[in-house]
Parts: C-alpha cells; sequence; structure tokens
C-alpha cells in the first residue's frame, strides 16, 4: 500500500463519526488513545504540523523549554528546511497523517499552518489523545472551530490557540482595571489594525507557475478546491485568499479583540449581531483591502450592551475628545480603546501597557489588586505545556478560544455578504439570513472531509 493511501486512511479513521447537524457540530467520542498522564518531571514528545515560518518559531519555543521535537510535518520541505537543520534528530514528513499514524510516541503537536488546514490536523490529532496548540485563528469555518472546541471536551486532551498575548500581564492588569471601575460600564470599543500587510483585493485566481520541486501541492491544498500553484498564494500570501486564510480579521482580531472579549464577558452573550459599516476592494476571491465591522452585544449578567468595533487596512478610528494628539491610542498601529460611562481605556496589541486616556488620569491612579492568575514568564507555550504535565487549564484552551473564534469568524461572513447578520451563538445559527448562513460551513475536496 502507497504511503499517501496509507495516511489518507489513517486521517479517514480518525475523523470517522455519524453525520451531525451543522448547529451543534458534535461528534461522538472515537479517540483511539487517550491522552497519556505525564508528571512535571517528565519531557514531552512534541511534533509539529508546519515547521517553517511561524511553526519553526512554535516548536523552536517548545524545544527552548526542553521538550522532545520528535517529528517535524511539512508539505513545503524548502520553507521547513531551517527546522529541519536546527532540529536534526526529529524524523521528517511532507504529510502530518503519516507522521501521526507512523509515531505513537508523540505526546502533543503544534499546529501552524495556514488557516484552512488548522482542523483536519488538529481533529485527527486530538482523536488520537494528543494534545493540540493551534495557530490563531483556531479554524478557517465558524462550523470547524465549534467542532474542534467538542473534540478537545470529549477526548480530554490540553489546548491551546496561539495568541499569545492570553498569557501576558497586560490584558490581566487591563481587566482588573475594567472590573473595579476605573471607566465606569463600557458601552464602545474600537479594535484596530494596519493589516493587511500582504495583497487582498484581487478579483481573479493567479496565473499558474511551475511547483517548487520542494512543495507537494496537493497536500497543501488540503481540503480547498485544486487550483494551480503560484507563489502568490504560498509560502506567504495566502491568508487574503478566501479559501485559505481569514482576511486582516482572522490574523489579527484573535490578538486584539481577545481583551475586550475576556473584559467584558462577550463569551456569556447568547446572541449578537454584526454588520459592515465600510470596506474598499473586497471580491469573491480575497478579503478587501480595509473594512470596518460592528459587533452589538446585548446586556451580560450586570454588564449592559456594548458595541465593538473593528477596523482594518489602517483606517483610523475616531478620536475620543480629551486626548491630546501627542498622546497614542493603543499600541500606535494595532491596539483597543474603551470607552466608559467615567473615562477611557487603552491598551496594545496583545493587551499590553493597559492606561487610562489622557495620560494626566494616570497619575493619581491607583492600580486594583492583582486577582487573576499571572503566567510564569508571560510564556503561552509553557502554559500549554504546563497544562499538559498536570497544571493549570491554559488561559486559552479551546473552551475559551474556540468560542472566541467563532465570534471572530462571524465577523466575516458579513464582509464576506455585505449582510447585517443575526447569530444564534448557543445554538450555532443565522438566524436571519438563509444565504449567510451557508457560510459557517464548506465543502471539503475529497479525502478531507470533516463531521460538521
Amino acid at each position: 500500500m502507497s504511503s499517501s493511501n496509507l495516511s489518507r486512511r489513517a486521517f479517514l479513521a480518525a475523523s470517522t463519526t455519524t453525520a451531525v447537524a451543522l448547529s451543534g457540530c458534535t461528534t461522538t467520542n472515537t479517540a483511539r488513545v487517550v491522552p497519556k498522564k505525564i508528571s512535571p518531571n517528565e519531557k514531552i514528545n512534541v511534533a509539529a504540523i508546519g515547521a517553517g515560518g511561524k511553526g519553526m518559531s512554535d516548536i523552536m519555543n517548545c524545544h527552548k523549554l526542553g521538550e522532545n521535537v520528535v517529528g517535524l510535518a511539512d508539505p513545503d520541505w524548502d520553507r521547513a528546511g531551517e527546522a529541519f537543520y536546527k532540529l536534526p534528530d526529529a524524523k521528517q514528513f511532507k504529510d502530518f497523517r503519516e507522521m501521526l499514524d507512523s509515531m505513537p510516541e508523540i505526546d502533543a503537536v503544534t499546529i501552524s499552518t495556514p488557516d484552512h488546514t488548522h482542523a483536519q490536523a488538529a481533529y485527527m490529532a486530538m482523536k488520537m489523545g494528543k494534545h493540540v496548540y493551534v495557530q490563531k485563528p483556531l479554524t478557517h469555518t465558524i462550523a470547524e472551530a465549534r467542532l474542534l472546541t467538542n473534540v478537545a471536551k470529549e477526548t480530554g486532551v490540553v489546548t491551546q490557540m496561539g495568541n499569545q498575548g492570553n498569557s501576558g500581564d497586560g490584558v490581566r492588569d487591563m481587566c482588573e482595571m475594567l472590573w473595579d471601575g476605573a471607566i465606569g460600564d463600557v458601552q464602545t470599543v474600537y479594535c484596530w489594525t494596519n493589516r493587511p500587510v500582504w495583497p487582498q483585493g484581487i478579483a481573479d485566481p493567479l496565473a499558474e507557475q511551475p511547483i517548487p520541486e520542494t512543495m507537494d501541492w496537493d497536500l497543501w491544498i488540503n481540503g480547498a478546491p485544486m487550483r494551480p500553484y503560484n507563489k502568490g498564494y504560498a509560502p506567504f500570501n495566502w491568508r487574503g485568499w478566501w479559501d485559505f486564510g481569514c482576511g486582516a480579521l482572522g490574523d489579527m482580531a484573535c490578538h486584539i479583540m481577545d481583551p475586550p472579549y475576556q473584559a467584558l464577558q462577550l463569551h456569556k452573550a447568547k446572541s449578537l449581531t454584526v454588520e459592515l459599516v465600510q470596506q474598499e476592494g473586497a471580491t469573491a476571491q480575497t478579503a478587501p483591502n480595509s473594512s470596518v465591522v460592528k459587533y452589538t452585544f446585548p446586556a451580560r449578567g450586570d454588564m449592559p450592551p456594548v458595541e465593538v468595533f473593528w477596523y482594518d487596512g489602517k483606517l483610523p478610528i475616531p478620536r475620543p475628545e480629551g486626548v491630546p494628539a501627542d498622546e497614542k491610542l493603543g499600541g500606535g498601529d494595532n491596539g483597543s480603546l474603551f470607552i466608559g460611562t467615567d473615562g477611557l481605556l487603552t491598551c496594545g496589541t496583545y493587551g499590553g501597557d493597559a492606561r487610562l486616556l489622557p495620560a494626566a488620569r494616570m497619575e493619581d491612579y491607583t492600580r486594583p489588586e492583582k486577582t487573576i492568575r499571572r503566567i510564569e514568564g508571560e510564556n503561552h507555550y509553557k502554559d500549554w505545556i504546563d497544562g499538559i504535565k498536570g497544571g493549570p487549564k491554559p488561559g486559552s484552551s479551546f473552551d475559551y478560544s474556540g468560542p472566541f473564534t467563532e465570534m471572530v469568524d462571524f465577523g466575516n461572513l458579513t464582509v464576506r455578504t455585505g449582510k447585517k447578520l443575526e447569530w444564534d451563538a448557543v445554538n450555532g445559527k443565522v438566524t436571519n439570513d438563509k444565504d449567510a448562513a451557508t457560510l459557517i460551513t464548506k465543502e471539503y475536496r475529497n479525502g478531507w472531509e470533516l463531521p460538521c
């Protein structure tokens, strides 16, 4: 039997389940191996699915923490070359399915591939009892996010999404300030980014180019519709293409919207609406060059309704009155601004440098007592690894980052349709538009199907 057939069989065996409703996207626990108990003194056998670029950074961070890197899988061996050089003892693969099926000693994997392949890799790994660290956004579609959330719960593996600011002190400082009433009740939030820093607003597929000898283009395409290779898709510019990525919103909102998601307890919202305020350069193929999206959340407990605005493409947010022109909002090109009934609070890209505005308000301000658990070294990878070794649940485990990703991805539905949409967060349904509801999931190429 060929290795490609073996690896395909391995993936299908791990993903076999009964058909499920789109809204629930639940599965029966068919995990072939339950997670191995690992003591704090043991080393974890970690493998990388996606070993180039950010993938190399992710797996090297595990290596630096003293864990055993035993496998590296990447369909582009030129892209993965530096990781191969730095980790010569790790076995090398192009197909992650072959790696998982042939290396039972793997305890955990980092998944740092383009967005459209996150779910397949994480799903198979979790069904085999492997702990998973998945780069942001957690998934390409809303349905995939709900699927991975449920599978993580069913299999009991330890999970983490790669939004590293979640482990920082800054977002904790900011939450404690808001919860202490530093600016009263928050009514409006602005989040902004300088992304995209890659081409978007492209109307047509790119011309065919020769596939590099070091790349398996079929494996890179994964479950997306097949199209001819062009270097404008891979290895870097895939993020703007809807078949592969989630645009600027998917890239940065899992960082920048994390502080408001936590501080305003948006996970408690049973419904929300999104609407497109403006955009420029949208096409059926790619995300727009710039956009403004408005999220509206109802009251959550004693927190009042709130509007959260997303700005990308370097569009400036409205500058609040009373803040001197020379005072920086957020982190400059990226950040968040909270407008409350009693003032303003801002923070940077990853929640850092939380402070009141104008700056004069900080002179007499006493920060509240620290009540939220801090992560040693603010190390997102250590938070995950400590969780695998019996420590506290990681801060961005899938029961948190799954619903968060659903919210982020829902913003892209209004970007793609231009419609104001209503979301039932409990049942996972668009309640006011049948056509938009079809974008919750997607069709998969034969052999890469998922039960959602």
